[in-house]
């Protein structure tokens, strides 16, 4: 699967990293990256974004508004999927990149990252014993944040994992959201203990 990036002073050099570090049949090919100063506004932000766009996925880390929408329009008009995290704008709009629905049009991007899921392995009912990770943040924190917790008690990685992930997420946590009032950071904790404890009941049961 071929995947252009775009960013601004580096803003998705992170998620780069991860899905490199931790993808399977993925490929950045492109990451456009804009450094320079930009004013308010930009009468042709065609100018920065090339119109012989080619992938089979975009992820947007774009900041500026016109360069945002100049994106996002293009894409729709090539019919390429693109994923815009914390942005209000057309196509997948997660909160977060560890919020991120499971659709097909993401393909196997989208079977790797977005909502944390697991596979839990118990000793007994208390401890476990091995953590395997089925789709994860992009940024790498969900497997980032489990490497020290295989052979701990249930309790202690349920209230442990949150922080730890927490730790290793790269997003910004001035961020709040008027309605949950909770931050990126916030609701990654969230979203990967909500999902551990999934994993937790399935292998109880």
């Amino acid at each position: 699967m071929n995947i252009v990036v775009f960013q601004q002073r580096g803003s998705g050099e992170h998620k780069i990293e991860g899905v490199r570090k931790f993808g399977k049949g993925l490929t950045v090919s492109k990451i456009v990256n804009i450094d320079s100063f930009l004013p308010d506004f930009i009468d042709d932000p065609e100018d920065y974004i090339d119109s012989d766009l080619e992938a089979d996925l975009v992820l947007n880390f774009l900041q500026h508004p016109d360069l945002l929408d100049c994106l996002v329009r293009l894409c729709s008009e090539k019919k390429i999927p693109v994923v815009s995290p914390g942005k209000k704008c057309e196509g997948f709009t997660p909160f977060t990149c560890c919020g991120l629905g499971r659709d097909t049009r993401l393909g196997i991007y989208g079977e790797q990252f977005g909502f944390p899921e697991y596979e839990v392995r118990l000793q007994g009912k208390e401890t476990i014993a091995e953590i395997r990770v089925l789709r994860g943040a992009p940024c790498g924190a969900t497997w980032e944040a489990l490497q020290e917790y295989v052979g701990c008690r249930v309790e202690d990685v349920l209230t442990r994992l949150p922080r730890q992930v927490q730790y290793f997420c790269s997003a910004d946590p001035s961020g709040f959201d008027p309605v949950s009032g909770k931050s990126p950071v916030h609701y990654a904790g969230y979203v990967h203990i909500a999902a551990l404890k999934k994993a937790i009941a399935e292998a109880v049961d």
